[in-house]
């Protein structure tokens, strides 16, 4: 069994929680084949399949974070958000947004054994296959739709899911067995509009219609399922697992004309040893700081935190992309039950709890939710011609690749632009009315709308001040360019037009945020967005697996240019913004990363 270790002052003085609760003296240890910081979505995928792969090697998985296996919060899906800015939550800020009049947007990340797989929204889904072709395309042999896709089902066992799912994979994943009655109503209101066709198969690289979508969720306990508790069990007593441990930096020696990753530093100045490899998959935040960290970036950026330079490689911490959201809120009828119900009647509250203890279906499981994704003609219901110009105005002149990219797919229909989440309960910013409104203890749904390819491109670097403990600077650069601006507006009067519409305009009541007198033109839904825009937690592309000339980090081996053995697998390696919740292209990325390796390992 895996040995899950708990250090918060030094590695010797550990005390060693195992997955069953049980403890004993920690080994010492401090030298491994593979070391791995980052115990998350890809981290602890990644370490389960190399423990299994490689038995005879020693493979160390170094978690910031503490284990929540045991936590609700974590494991019962109809809590899902509950944890977003606890302790289980780095809940980095941005720096001040000057298109969102200088608000800070903070962005969770799971600090946490299994990391943002254990505090996501379990959505299950994929990009168009024509987005992860092109990745082949941009430079990286062997990265192309087929093999994610075989990387991606094997991550995944899809019950009741369609022809060519993942049967075997360690990550369940369902339609959610609760259901909210008036939903059935979305799928045939959006596909009586703008040509939108339903869509019961939106994994296999066809994402594009309206459609119920699956949730990574067990099917026996109903607990969230994700890589702490699907891979890790796996594992073999090869594997340690350190938690509640920050590492400083990655240690380098000059090989020849390269740099050799030796291991790392701990923040108490402990050194761990790598025999073979140091791994980053610490995430599209921490990832590219902990190469900053370690003497691999931008000079400037290196200069100003008095750091020495090892590697000029300047697309570390560029690139940082990013899904936006924004939703609307409409009251439905009051012979319809919303998850509400649950947050403002306690006996309710009690009676679905107590459902849930007896593995009966409950708003615990956490209600289905209907998904859009959408083209610019299918979301305006005409010529997006207009929207195109903006694009092309915004990015004209740019020799970026993944900026071309993004001008190019403008023109593939099978690629989404648009996401919409049809929830059952509230989701906004003005808030749930509070309690002796006439509105409280009413049903609510929210359509949440995200922009899956937005052309403000940011970055993400160490702060000088405080580099190796501190916030990192992120600069997002939301809302820069009027494409984003307009297609937002675009979707958020699309959203009000399907709910004004039947079958579902007669599930409704009104529309309760912003609200049809609050919000009447353009310039309003203009003021409405910049006041009320938010994110998806979707981060990426922050150490790009690019060719170093298009401003890439890594290769497709996923080593970091101008090292031997220094590699990162987690979604800031994704060369482009891609339409999905990125959950199932990390693992696959984290089981590509783990065949790579192992054949590397065994000479193959």
């Amino acid at each position: 069994m895996v040995r899950l270790l708990s250090c918060s002052v030094q590695l010797l003085a550990a005390t060693v929680v195992g997955v069953g609760a049980r403890s004993s003296k920690p080994p010492a240890a401090t030298s491994y084949d593979y070391v791995i910081v980052g115990g998350g979505t890809a981290g602890l995928a990644l370490a389960t399949r190399l423990s299994l792969g490689l038995p005879n090697a020693g493979i160390i998985v170094i978690e910031a974070g503490p284990s929540g296996l045991h936590e609700d919060g974590i494991n019962v899906p109809g809590l899902k958000g509950s944890t977003v800015g606890g302790k289980y939550d780095w809940f980095f800020p941005t720096i001040p947004q000057k298109a969102l009049n200088n608000r800070v947007v903070f962005n969770p990340r799971g600090k946490v054994l299994g990391g943002s797989s254990a505090i996501n929204f379990v959505t299950w889904d994929r990009p168009a296959a024509r987005e992860i072709e092109k990745w082949k395309e941009l430079g990286n042999p062997g990265w192309g739709w087929k093999e994610m896709e075989v990387a991606m089902e094997k991550a995944e066992t899809f019950i009741g899911g369609p022809l060519g799912s993942g049967t075997s994979g360690p990550v369940y994943a369902l339609y959610n067995r609760q259901k909210a009655v008036f939903l059935d109503a979305v799928a045939p209101t959006v596909s009586s509009l703008h040509g939108i066709p339903l869509n019961s198969d939106s994994i296999q690289g066809n994402p594009i219609g309206i459609g119920y979508q699956p949730t990574n969720v067990n099917p026996t306990s109903y607990n969230r399922s994700y890589s702490a508790t699907a891979y890790l069990p796996k594992a073999k007593s090869n594997l340690v697992v350190l938690t509640e441990t920050r590492v400083a930096k990655v240690n380098l020696q000059k090989s020849g004309k390269l740099q050799r990753a030796t291991g790392v530093t701990l923040t108490d100045g402990t050194i761990i040893t790598a025999r073979k490899d140091v791994i980053l998959s610490a995430g599209s935040i921490q990832s590219p700081n902990l190469l900053e960290l370690s003497g691999i970036g931008r000079a400037d950026v290196l200069k100003a935190a008095k750091i020495k330079q090892l590697i000029d490689l300047p697309g570390i911490g560029e690139n940082y992309q990013e899904h936006l959201l924004v939703s609307i809120n409409y009251q439905v009828r009051d012979d319809f039950i919303t998850g509400d119900r649950v947050n403002y009647n306690a006996t309710y509250r009690a009676e679905q709890w107590d459902r849930r203890l007896n593995n009966q279906s409950s708003w615990f499981d956490d209600a289905r939710s209907s998904i859009l994704f959408a083209n610019w003609k299918q979301i305006i219901g005409g010529s997006d011609k207009a929207q195109v110009a903006l694009a092309r105005s915004a990015l004209a002149g740019s020799k970026d690749v993944g900026h071309k990219w993004k001008l190019e797919q403008l023109s593939d229909p099978t690629i989404p632009q648009i996401e919409m989440i049809f929830t059952s309960r509230y989701f906004g910013n003005k808030g749930y009315p509070p309690v002796e409104t006439p509105l409280n203890g009413k049903g609510y749904m929210a359509i949440i709308v995200g922009l899956m390819h937005p052309l403000a491109t940011g970055s993400v670097h160490i702060n000088p001040a405080n580099a190796t403990l501190g916030n990192p600077i992120i600069d997002p650069k939301f809302l820069n360019n009027e494409y984003d601006i307009q297609g937002l507006i675009h979707a958020l009067k699309f959203a009000r037009k399907i709910l004004q519409t039947e079958p579902l305009k007669s599930v409704v009541v009104t529309e309760y945020e912003p609200g049809l007198d609050a919000v009447k033109t353009d310039a309003d839904w203009r003021t409405y967005l910049l006041n009320n825009m938010g994110i998806i937690f979707h981060p990426m592309c922050t150490a790009a697996m690019l060719p170093k000339k298009d401003g890439g980090v890594v290769d497709p081996k996923l080593v970091v240019y101008g090292t031997e053995n220094l590699r990162v697998v987690d979604a800031s390696v994704i060369p482009v913004q891609i339409s999905a919740h990125p959950q199932t292209v990390v693992y696959g990325i984290a089981e590509k990363a783990a065949e790579i390796i192992i054949k590397e390992a065994k000479g193959k």
